[in-house]
């Protein structure tokens, strides 16, 4: 299934983003669930955890998990290595988040996914909003997955992401042409060496999309796999090529 552009004629109109959005994240959501996280884990859809804070899919560890997890994902599939890594310093960011990560009912935020909608990207306070949000998770050491397939506005949620964690990077911050992507982040927040690593992947109209690395700890990775589960939602909504 090529990707298709869920902002515009002739899908735009009788089709709404609202419902696309949901059903996607939800088959995300089940597809970690089945496929692909080890027993310890679990992932919901669409999670609102206070009025500040929602995650288009949680990733979460069951309470009493010993961390490393019990499933075979480290060996089956690895995401080479990333194509960027600068320094960070988590030190100076606010713990904007941290009163939400001490809500989940005894299981710990462990990977983030977040599918970017229109209004993450139309005004200059939603995305930095967006971005301080995603900013929280790394400071967290959360595993981070950010998909952009809006048409509708353009914004460089990654460039302006690494603007609110003050990277300091004389690299020009990397970009798709298309102003479409899927973007993974890996927060190492130890002490001596704390770095971000990233793998970009631009997205295209009419092509697949890819598989990403969501890091649930510094050695643990699963994928997730964007068109399976995009495929998925168009044929349960009825939505054709």
């Amino acid at each position: 299934m090529p990707l298709l552009d869920h902002f515009h004629p002739p899908l735009h109109g009788p089709r709404r983003w609202e419902g696309f959005h949901h059903s996607w994240a939800t088959f995300i959501a089940q597809q970690l669930n089945l496929e692909t996280l080890p027993p310890d884990y679990f992932a919901e859809s669409e999670i609102s955890l206070g009025p500040e804070l929602e995650i288009d899919v949680a990733t979460m560890e069951a309470p009493g998990a010993g961390g490393q997890g019990k499933g075979n994902a480290t060996t089956v599939w690895s995401p080479g290595k990333p194509k960027i890594t600068v320094k960070a310093d988590f030190a100076h960011l606010d713990s904007y988040e941290i009163r939400v990560y001490q809500n989940l009912g005894g299981a710990e935020l462990r990977g983030a996914l977040e599918l970017v909608s229109p209004g993450n990207k139309d005004r200059a306070g939603s995305r930095r909003t967006f971005a301080a949000k995603c900013a929280g998770y790394l400071q967290h050491g959360i595993g981070l997955v950010i998909v952009d397939v809006v048409t509708l506005r353009s914004a460089k949620l990654h460039e302006e992401l690494f603007e609110v964690l003050e990277i300091k990077d004389r690299r020009r911050p990397w970009e798709s042409a298309t102003g479409l992507y899927a973007v993974a982040y890996r927060a190492v927040t130890v002490r001596k060496s704390p770095r971000i690593e990233v793998w970009p992947q631009p997205l295209a109209l009419g092509k697949v999309l890819p598989a990403m690395p969501l890091w649930l700890t510094l050695d643990l990775c699963v994928p997730v796999r964007l068109e399976d589960s995009y495929v998925a939602t168009c044929e349960s909504l009825r939505i054709s090529a």
